[in-house]
């Protein structure tokens, strides 16, 4: 068997549900990155527990996941319905309560990870912070964990065409959040010409280094 790190993750969940707890450490560890990094540009603290009632939720349930989907669309699908139920509990109080178009700014959380240093990036922080919850996700999701159109559908519990749908939609919501929130063009068109590198620079200041 290759060693553990090179393992695929279909064959690690095959051999942590055999008993082996080490290729679980391994799957796990793999994805600890991208779960808490989903979770740091959302909340303003408590971050890491809810990377902890992700993993444990999927250690409970791992045995009733099919593996015809890729396993981290089923991780992120379970830190997004934590997310939901956070911010719920949270906001349980307000009589209204519509993920798809209340933002994290909207809801009060102020995230305490630290803003990038450069104007586009700090404008692109901001401007998805100030966008629909469901939006931000969705953006995140696929810019900075690069999920594909199935994965980030499996992910939000949506169809694919619907996640995609939306995908669309929040590029445009983000975009013109950033109009709004810029003082001058040159950061704007420098972060909307380039988003894959502001996804390049941002996606390893939201988890912790090695």
């Amino acid at each position: 068997m290759p060693p553990l790190t090179s393992t695929s993750d279909i064959d690690l969940l095959r051999a942590w549900r055999a008993g082996d707890r080490a290729a679980g450490g391994v799957l796990l560890r793999r994805y600890f990155d991208g779960i808490l990094r989903f979770f740091r540009n959302k909340v303003d603290h408590g971050a890491e527990d809810l990377v902890q009632q992700t993993f444990a939720a999927c250690v409970e349930g791992r045995d009733r996941f099919r593996e015809e989907a890729p396993f981290r669309a089923y991780l992120f699908a379970i830190a997004h319905n934590i997310l939901c139920e956070y911010v719920r509990d949270r906001w349980r109080s307000r009589e209204y309560l519509d993920l798809d178009k209340l933002s994290i700014v909207d809801l009060g959380a102020s995230p305490t990870a630290r803003l990038a240093a450069r104007g586009d990036e700090w404008l692109l922080l901001n401007a998805l912070r100030q966008i629909p919850l469901a939006s931000q996700v969705i953006l995140e999701l696929y810019y900075w964990e690069r999920m594909t159109g199935p994965e980030l559908g499996l992910s939000m519990g949506l169809p694919e065409n619907t996640a995609r749908s939306r995908l669309r939609k929040a590029k445009k919501q983000l975009e013109k959040t950033m109009s709004e929130l810029a003082c001058s063009p040159a950061p704007l068109d420098s972060s909307i010409s380039d988003l894959e590198q502001w996804a390049a620079r941002l996606r390893g200041q939201f988890a912790p280094p090695r």
